[in-house]
This record gives C-alpha cells, sequence and structure tokens, in this order.
C-alpha cells in the first residue's frame, strides 16, 4: 500500500474511531442519568422528536445526494458507452488488419508453421510472463534460437491481439468481432503493451529487419483492403500514408498508446460497479432511518425500554460529529474527481 492511500485510509478511519468513542460516552453518561434519576424518562421522550427530526433531516439530505449521483453516473455511462461502442468497432477492425497480416507472406518462411505448429498453445503473454514459471513451452521458445531474427516474437504480439481472453490458447478459424472486450484481455494488452511491436519492428528498428519482414510480399488486393480499413479507423491519422513501413509504424503507435488505453477506461466508466463512497453514504442512509427514526418510533409507541431511546440520541450525535468532520475532505474529493 502507498503512503498516500495510507494516510487516506487515515483520514477516513479517525474520524469514526473519534465518533464511535462519542457515541458511547453519550450513551453511558444518558444510561447513568437513567439509572439515578426517575424523571429522566420522561426528558427523554420529549426530546425524542427533536432527534427523530435531525436524524430524518440527515437521511433526507443524504438521499438527494443519492439520486443525484446515481442519475449523474447515468448519465456520464450513456456517453462512456457511446464512446466505447465506438472504440470497440475500432478495435475490430485493427483485428480485421492483423489477421490479414498474420494469413500474408509478409514473414519469412517457416515462421507461422514454427509458432502454428510446433509451439501450438502458447500465447505471447506466457512468454512475457515466462519468470513467473507457468508455462513450460514459454521458457522452451525463448531457449530456442530458430533463424527468424526474431520474427517469430512479433507474429506471436500480433497473434494475442486476436484473442478475446488472455487464457485462450488457440484462435479460432474466423475472426471473433466482441461487442465488448474483457477487462482481462485489455489489461494484458495495455501491460506488455500489445501493438507496439509494429512499430519497433517497422519504426525504431526497421533497418534491422528490412530483410525479414517483406511488405511488398502482401497481395495488391490486400494492401488496398489493409489502408481502407485503416481510414475507416481514422481517416484523419491514415489519410495521408501509403502502404511502407511507416504506416505500419504509426498503426503500432496508435495501436499501443490510443486506442487500446480509452477503451480499457470507457468500458470500465461504462460497466463501473457502484463507487466506494455511494455505499459508504447509503449506509449512513440506512442507519440514520433504522436506528436515528424507526427505532425511537417503535419503542415510543410501544412504551419500549428507554435504553432504546439512548442508543438512538447516541447515534444521532455521533453521526453529526461524523458529518462535521468528514464534510470538509468529502466535498474537497468531489471536487478533485
Amino acid at each position: 500500500m502507498t503512503r498516500k492511500k495510507l494516510l487516506n485510509n487515515h483520514y477516513a478511519l479517525i474520524p469514526l474511531v473519534f465518533s464511535g468513542l462519542l457515541v458511547i460516552a453519550v450513551i453511558f453518561l444518558l444510561w447513568q442519568r437513567l439509572a439515578t434519576e426517575p424523571t429522566f424518562r420522561e426528558s427523554l421522550q420529549e426530546y425524542s422528536g427533536l432527534f427523530i427530526g435531525i436524524s430524518g433531516f440527515i437521511s433526507f439530505s443524504i438521499l438527494v445526494y443519492l439520486i443525484v449521483s446515481v442519475i449523474g453516473s447515468k448519465r456520464v455511462q450513456s456517453v462512456s458507452g457511446g464512446q466505447a461502442s465506438i472504440l470497440i468497432q475500432k478495435m475490430n477492425t485493427v483485428r480485421q488488419i492483423i489477421e490479414i497480416l498474420l494469413d500474408s507472406k509478409l514473414w519469412l518462411p517457416g515462421v507461422k508453421e514454427y509458432i502454428d505448429d510446433e509451439f501450438e498453445g502458447l500465447n505471447f503473454f506466457e512468454v512475457k510472463e515466462f519468470y513467473k514459471g507457468k508455462s513450460k513451452l514459454a521458457i522452451e521458445f525463448l531457449q530456442e534460437k530458430p533463424s527468424f531474427k526474431d520474427t517469430e516474437t512479433l507474429y506471436l504480439e500480433l497473434k494475442s491481439l486476436l484473442m478475446i481472453d488472455p487464457k485462450q490458447k488457440k484462435l479460432p478459424k474466423n475472426l471473433v468481432t466482441p461487442t465488448y472486450f474483457k477487462t482481462e484481455i485489455l489489461e494484458k494488452w495495455i501491460e506488455h503493451k500489445c501493438g507496439s511491436g509494429l512499430w519497433y519492428y517497422f519504426g525504431y528498428k526497421f533497418g534491422n529487419y528490412k530483410g525479414s519482414l517483406d511488405i511488398e510480399a502482401i497481395f495488391e488486393r490486400h494492401q488496398d483492403k489493409i489502408m481502407t480499413l485503416a481510414n475507416n479507423i481514422d481517416s484523419e491519422l491514415f489519410e495521408e500514408n501509403s502502404f511502407n513501413e511507416n504506416f505500419f509504424s504509426k498503426l503500432g503507435e496508435y495501436i499501443n498508446k490510443d486506442l487500446i488505453p480509452q477503451l480499457f477506461q470507457l468500458q470500465n466508466k461504462t460497466s463501473s460497479s457502484v463507487p466506494k463512497t455511494i455505499k459508504y453514504l447509503y449506509l449512513l442512509f440506512s442507519s440514520s432511518i433504522i436506528i436515528g427514526v424507526l427505532l425511537p418510533l417503535i419503542t415510543l409507541l410501544f412504551s419500549l425500554n428507554p435504553i432504546a431511546l439512548i442508543v438512538s440520541f447516541g447515534f444521532v450525535i455521533g453521526l453529526l460529529f461524523f458529518l462535521v468532520l468528514t464534510a470538509y475532505p468529502f466535498l474537497n474529493k468531489i471536487l478533485e474527481e
């Protein structure tokens, strides 16, 4: 845990501890008065309306905030969902380009057979995480020295972009175009910078791999299809590009730095669960209703033991104290978000 997270936890915990101690102290003092003053029961009943009113007002205020927050979250999710759908479509278009490249004559003779047959079932993530010792096949792959000038690693990386699950061992014959990408596969793509291989092999180190990756060997009709697909992804970015190493370098950089991170962020917004702040506020709301309103009402209606009123009063006083201590940090957090 980082120092910042630890401090945040302390800031949330300290007011809770002090408020809890105050509740205990108030209950103890009121209970003592009840035990020593016979008329104190009437005083508790007299003030019960005030405390019920305070608790009701707090509950109503929290409820209004919860409703407004939920409506706001729905709006954000709706906008994010529309944007995520566009990015998912772009990602599927990128995967169509990758599929064409994997099936093309771009590669040295034997690369496809080496990966698809000799190392069938191996994926790029296992190779990158060989140090975890979970895949003997990944260790064997790294120990071998084939004569493909490391282009087999690029082939494996591109195959990973066609996966829809990080544990997937084999790609289907026909490309799957999901309407939603699992968080697990997006995290793996980001963690291992999938797509950056295109930038590395065709951009930064193209001079070293020029003789091992034959762009001109890709059929012309496939070249035209790839460029059409790229313009569908981003017409401004790829409009003036020709079918050459610079195009592939730019495509890889776009996949790694823009498309996948944005897709991950928007999908998380769309499918995110209830925020912790909302959960905590709902807990305060329900506690305030049950202990601050219902408990004293039931006690008064059925003439129950007045200790229930003491517990309710102590809780309301502690809740007010807690709100005073946490209001400023809470407002600061909202402004930051």
